[in-house]
């Protein structure tokens, strides 16, 4: 999977976590003194990380337009953790060949990541995040890329420049392949090897035959091994090369709880879960025992009476992502699939 398409899906989960107050546009966010603390935030973070430099835009070129994204951000709780405003590129406008040429990066699949928990869990070892700020800030691009100066941060006198991008910006289409290309250069400097069969899992032998394994889902890392030393070491170089965030052990990751004790790693989606029902208003519905009727069969239904395509393919959607812990609901999930493109009532 690569991680444009990872961030995609990342940004259609956490949908659900927004919160229905979160601004829309610039005019509505500035009024607000946590949202405007959040815009300089972003804004401070480029500029310390050298990610552009303005100029005046060249003959034959074009710029790319920007603007803000605002989310406000909840823990595995519930609750308010941080107020995000992103500064993305419209790279839609973009054009390949001109503005790009490769895009694609690995992301974490879930059985990866499982695998790695199950190992965990089975050797007694820890778990813990990281999570890197701005990522995709920190990719280098090959690109000669130009982008507008982002509203209400104009430089006064010279607002008819332009950005010129030294690394790159969220929205850009190379933007996953750069960051990754970065941070595997820096794996690899560490004396990780990578994975052959899946590109996004790293592991380190150390003295005395101590492993360490990391595995990286966009701008979070997750590792564990046998060694609190190999740990410590490898945390103090990322945050030399990285703007990093400790998260300590693994507790909330993609909208997945996890919870660790000396019984073993327990993972669970029931926030998720809630507000999956409250996203389609089934939150009051009864409750059964079983994922599905036993003996139930679907079929093709051409006389029946056609539901909303969309709202289904959502409920499906929302079902597969459910599954990550919730495996006794694949079959049933397999079953209503097959009939995504013409609905009726029977299947709803």
């Amino acid at each position: 999977m690569g991680a444009n398409i990872a961030e995609e899906e990342e940004t259609q989960n956490m949908v659900l976590y927004t919160t229905a107050g979160d601004p829309h546009t610039y005019e509505e966010a500035e009024k607000d003194q946590q949202w405007r603390a959040a815009m300089d935030n972003e804004i401070a973070a480029i500029e310390r990380n050298d990610t552009w430099e303005l100029t005046v835009l060249p003959n034959n070129s074009r710029k790319i337009g920007v603007k803000w994204i605002y989310k406000t951000k909840l823990n595995e709780k519930g609750e308010v953790d941080k107020y995000k405003a992103r500064l993305v590129a419209k790279g839609y406008a973009q054009q390949h060949g001109i503005d790009y040429t490769e895009v694609f990066a690995p992301a974490a699949r879930w059985d990866t990541i499982r695998m790695v928990l199950a190992i965990a869990a089975q050797r007694k070892w820890k778990v813990y995040q990281l999570d890197v700020k701005s990522a995709f800030l920190h990719g280098k691009l090959d690109e000669d890329v130009y982008v507008e100066q982002p509203l209400g941060y104009e430089k006064k006198g010279e607002e008819h420049k332009v950005l010129k991008l030294k690394k790159a910006l969220y929205g850009l289409k190379q933007a996953p392949r750069a960051w990754f290309s970065r941070i595997e250069t820096c794996f690899v400097k560490e004396g990780f090897a990578r994975c052959p069969s899946e590109h996004t899992l790293f592991v380190k032998i150390g003295e005395d035959k101590k492993i360490m394994i990391v595995c990286i889902y966009v701008d979070d890392l997750v590792f564990t091994g046998s060694d609190e030393r190999m740990f410590a070491d490898f945390k103090a170089s990322m945050k030399r090369e990285f703007d990093m965030t400790d998260l300590g052990k693994m507790k909330f990751f993609l909208g997945v709880e996890v919870v660790q004790n000396d019984e073993g790693i327990y993972l669970s989606q029931r926030k998720y879960a809630l507000e999956v029902l409250e996203r389609f208003g089934l939150e009051k519905a009864n409750s059964v025992r079983n994922p599905m009727i036993p003996g139930m069969k679907l079929m093709r239904n051409e006389d029946g009476e056609q539901v909303d395509v969309t709202q289904y393919k959502q409920m499906v959607g929302s079902l597969m992502y459910l599954s990550i812990t919730r495996p006794d609901l694949m079959f049933g999930i397999g079953l209503i699939s097959r009939y995504m493109e013409k609905p009726t009532t029977l299947h709803m």
